[in-house]
């Protein structure tokens, strides 16, 4: 291997490094319409999850007061379905920080092959 692409290699934490991940981002100037959606994704799963929770806990504040067995059966209905709106919103929510993850480490993997690419290519020019 020639030392010109491995002396090249920085820090992960190098402030340059980050730099020039941004900039190389900004130029390739990808479509991000899926990213809204992420965001709403994340904002509708996390609001779903906050009124299960509190679904939930309204139907078993509700049936300390209750004595009929069909009064406590609705109310443990109802916690259930909190529960399950509780859950639906969590997976909601994961799923849209995981995409923005995933959409990240994809864009990373994108840019960094491209400089290594540009690397070798650099290497086989300057060896000719």
């Amino acid at each position: 291997m020639s030392s010109s692409i491995t002396s090249s290699a920085e820090p992960a934490h190098s402030g340059k490094r980050g730099a020039a991940f941004a900039d190389a981002v900004a130029e390739k100037s990808l479509k991000a319409d899926g990213v809204a959606r992420d965001g709403v994704t994340r904002a509708a799963g996390l609001a779903l999850a906050v009124v299960g929770i509190v679904l939930a806990l309204l139907a078993w504040i509700n049936s300390n007061g209750l004595s009929d067995g069909r009064d406590i059966a609705s109310m443990q209905i109802l916690a259930i379905v909190g529960v399950a709106v509780t859950v639906l919103g969590s997976g909601l929510f994961v799923a849209g920080v995981v995409a923005r993850v995933l959409r990240l480490w994809l864009l990373r993997q994108l840019v960094e092959s491209q400089d290594r690419a540009d690397q070798l290519a650099a290497a086989l020019a300057a060896r000719d």
